[in-house]
């Protein structure tokens, strides 16, 4: 009985983180709805509140502990050990877009780049969380370019952080545009595009 009841707000919490990202998600924060994700957590306005200050503090939690997170998993582990980047960077490119098409990924587009667009001129805490997540991809793209390197899947004049700074500037701006034009092609088109490069700074 008690471990259930320790659970339950908890259980509460993460209904809450969830119904929050896909409501930012498919309206922006400034036009989500707190009674549209209570009522898609199942809860009330009362115990939205017992876990969150108000709706920016419910936004911060959902980039630090749903965003942030995800966009790890299939961004940046995938190449935690890579000595290959090259290669390893193509797959998760593929992979991603597969998923994005199947997911509505183009008509809604990148969570974390959504949010940078809208939330970053207006909220510095919400800049900064957004940056984290940002800073942590260029450090994981840079660390495994670093690597290929030494492994000499990648040519030695190559500077890791440049190449880090422009692969996450592309995937945002990949991900823009392929939303504004609600273009599979589109997407497929700049992803090449993307692989012409990388196969550019092998040996």
């Amino acid at each position: 009985m008690k471990a259930t009841a320790t659970r339950a707000p908890e259980n509460t919490r993460g209904k809450i983180l969830q119904a929050a990202f896909d409501e930012f998600y498919k309206n922006g924060f400034q036009g989500g709805s707190l009674n549209g994700i209570v009522y898609e957590a199942g809860t009330t306005k009362g115990a939205l509140f017992h876990h969150f200050k108000g709706k920016k503090d419910l936004g911060y939690a959902v980039v630090r502990e749903v965003i942030h997170p995800q966009f790890m998993q299939h961004w940046s582990d995938p190449l935690a050990y890579s000595t290959d980047p090259i290669t390893d960077l193509k797959r998760i490119f593929r992979q991603c877009a597969k998923r994005e098409i199947a997911d509505g990924g183009l008509v809604h587009g990148c969570p974390v780049n959504n949010l940078a667009q809208e939330m970053s001129p207006l909220d510095e805490k919400f800049r900064k969380s957004l940056e984290k997540i940002y800073g942590a991809w260029r450090e994981t793209v840079a660390a495994a370019f670093a690597r290929g390197i030494k492994a000499g899947k990648v040519r030695k004049d190559v500077s890791p952080r440049k190449v880090a700074a422009f692969i996450v500037a592309a995937q945002a701006g990949m991900a823009g545009t392929a939303k504004n034009a609600q273009d599979e092609a589109l997407l497929l088109q700049t992803g090449q595009a993307l692989f012409d490069y990388l196969d550019s700074l092998k040996p």
